[in-house]
């Protein structure tokens, strides 16, 4: 079992930067990719962006290329997504996610975060 908590949501203006973090319990973090979604209000859940195991590899939808970045601190059970040059669209609640690899992530995540607002102002 692994369970997610994430931090570091808010509000901020467009243009700005956030710093989300996702901590894990459990020993086995390293052997799960890692990934954030998002849910804006009325839409559907859309993936953001992964990193598997190692760290390794990354994959970014182009909504978020270029402005987005992942990464993961698996001595801390922690994976992390900067993002920066914020657009009202960002706005979301942002969910954790933990699979196997990125690929079953992609499809469908075995474990979830609660989630956390992001809100970006024009």
């Amino acid at each position: 079992q692994v369970q997610l908590v994430e931090s570091g949501g808010g509000l901020v203006q467009a243009g700005g930067s956030l710093r989300l973090s996702c901590a894990a319990s459990g020993r086995t973090f390293s052997t799960y990719a890692m990934g954030w979604f998002r849910r804006a209000s009325g839409k559907e859940r859309e993936f953001v962006v992964a990193i598997s195991r190692s760290g390794g590899s990354t994959g970014y939808p182009d909504s978020v290329k270029g402005r987005f970045t992942i990464d993961r601190d698996n001595a801390k059970n922690t994976v992390y997504l900067q993002m920066n040059s914020l657009k009202p669209e960002d706005t979301a609640v942002y969910f954790c996610a933990a699979a196997p690899t990125i690929t079953t992530l992609i499809r469908g995540p075995e474990y979830w975060g609660q989630g956390i607002q992001v809100t970006v102002s024009s």
